[in-house]
């Protein structure tokens, strides 16, 4: 594999990083209204949504330009190239692959102009991350669907405007992956209550979703009725791709390397003790193999294959690596790994350690959990049977 850059995508290397260094410099990132003016800079560029259809407002970049834009910016601790972060990462990607025209005329601007959040209904109670077993019912009604049904774990319920929605509309498939239907449905419909779920951290990221005979039009459903297990397996992939992951790992990772070096346990730096030594050497080891598999997806996508099962494998690393790299955190910290947000301790943004450590359910669970991807490694990588 040669991954070496032409000519112009090195050029576009050094924009993006020239961009970089003038708007996230020490003075902008204190300047009044910073994000407000970060947000209008990158869109005005069009690298908010990079690699989406110019006519619907999107950069029409290719790939290797998109994998630069992503780990620049997260070298360079950017915020978010745009506020609708699901709709960018795979709501967006998912209407521009299955949409009608109408869909992407009224959907696509607005996420890119980051005008309001999407989220995800998928998870049911009793089911989690086993999405071919969900019970929310949709039943057609002339130019309508209504809908029936719970959902749990819906990250960012309580403030978003819109939500892409698994239901399911035929219950007697021989396949199980067959008869669910994707559809766009509006949070503030008739029916639907959204209770919020309070984490350990003190935050209320999740929420449950209930939908009381619901009605969402006709018009608002993706894909084909009864074949929305494909717009979902498209969706997840764009979520599991994980381009930009390893540069922030690498981030993280340097966080804690530093925090072990500013603290001292019984006269000795944390950074000269072998037994955090071998963790931090450890998670080195695993973010350098996250790169590598890294370069194997971006060939796929580079020769148009598409991403499926492998991406799972990423995935799984991530989730260990969000615990592992948090409980190591705490371990340097020692007692003061008991104080959250606010409290003064020294160190590389030590006093944000046990709130992080409190909330890795967001990274670990979301998208599926590690024993799920387990099963899909074991299954569709490694042909295991299942039984």
């Amino acid at each position: 594999m040669d991954f070496k850059l032409t000519s112009d995508e090195a050029a576009f290397r050094d924009e993006v990083r020239a961009f970089a260094k003038e708007n996230l410099s020490p003075e902008a990132r204190k300047s009044p209204g910073f994000l407000a003016n970060w947000l209008k800079a990158v869109r005005e560029k069009r690298w908010v949504g990079f690699s989406w259809p110019e006519e619907y407002g999107g950069g029409g970049g290719g790939i290797m330009e998109q994998v630069i834009l992503k780990e620049e910016m997260a070298k360079a601790g950017a915020p978010p190239l745009g506020l609708c972060l699901m709709g960018l990462q795979w709501v967006g990607p998912a209407i521009i692959e299955y949409g009608t025209e109408e869909q992407k005329k009224s959907f696509l601007p607005d996420i890119l102009d980051s005008k309001y959040q999407w989220c995800t209904g998928y998870s049911e109670p009793g089911f989690g991350s086993d999405l071919a077993s969900l019970q929310c019912k949709a039943v057609r009604d002339g130019d309508e669907y209504v809908i029936n049904g719970q959902k749990i774990w819906t990250s960012i319920a309580s403030w978003s405007k819109w939500m892409i929605l698994l239901t399911r509309t035929d219950f007697d498939t021989e396949d199980r992956h067959d008869g669910i239907t994707c559809l766009l449905v509006e949070m503030d419909s008739p029916g639907i209550e959204v209770r919020p779920i309070k984490n350990m951290a003190g935050g209320s990221l999740f929420a449950e979703v209930f939908f009381e005979n619901v009605r969402v039009p006709v018009e608002n459903l993706l894909g084909d009725e009864g074949k929305g297990w494909a717009v979902t397996v498209s969706a997840l992939a764009h979520e599991r791709s994980g381009i930009s992951e390893v540069a922030g790992l690498v981030k993280q990772l340097a966080d804690v390397v530093e925090l072990a070096k500013s603290t001292t346990h019984n006269g000795r730096k944390a950074s000269e003790q072998p037994s955090i030594r071998r963790r931090l050497a450890r998670a080195d080891a695993i973010i350098e193999g996250m790169r590598l598999n890294g370069q194997r997806f971006l060939t796929k996508q580079l020769k148009g294959e598409p991403l499926s099962s492998e991406t799972s494998i990423n995935k799984l690393h991530r989730a260990f690596l969000a615990i592992e790299l948090g409980d190591l955190a705490l371990e340097i910290l020692g007692n003061a790994s008991q104080y959250l947000g606010g409290a003064e301790i020294s160190g590389v943004d030590a006093n944000l350690w046990p709130n992080g450590v409190l909330d890795w359910p967001t990274v670990v669970i979301g998208g599926g959990t590690p024993n799920i991807q387990r099963n899909i490694i074991a299954e569709r990588i490694l042909g295991l049977p299942k039984d």
